[in-house]
């Protein structure tokens, strides 16, 4: 048997941005999706802490260190500039497997994104 298990996750950062006329997805600072083992195209799951807004999305690699947070496309309806959102992403394994599967999980500082 197979399950879903949270494979990564970015808790609590602040979303610097948001550009309805981008092609879609979410752009991420590169430090922040290495240490939390997200790939480029990966598909993440975005949740809002300010409105409750919860919605699947893929990353896109921003610069390195700039703190970036930005959704793009039609998910940038879902957020505002400065909100404060947790990104996860998911992992299929088998049962077995997953109850020994630790995630990679990342705090930042929320005021800038960085992982100091």
């Amino acid at each position: 048997m197979h399950i879903q298990v949270v494979k990564s996750k970015i808790h609590r950062v602040t979303v610097t941005g948001a550009d309805l006329n981008y092609i879609g997805s979410i752009t991420i600072d590169e430090a922040l999706l290495e240490a939390a083992n997200i790939i480029e195209g990966e598909k993440v799951s975005i949740v809002n802490i300010n409105n409750g807004e919860r919605f699947d999305t893929y990353a896109i690699i921003g610069e390195r260190n700039s703190g970036i947070i930005t959704l793009n496309g039609p998910a940038a309806r879902k957020v505002q500039k400065d909100d404060i959102i947790i990104i996860i992403s998911y992992a299929t394994m088998e049962f077995e497997e997953a109850k020994t599967f630790k995630p990679w999980i990342v705090f930042p500082n929320e005021k800038d994104n960085s992982l100091t």
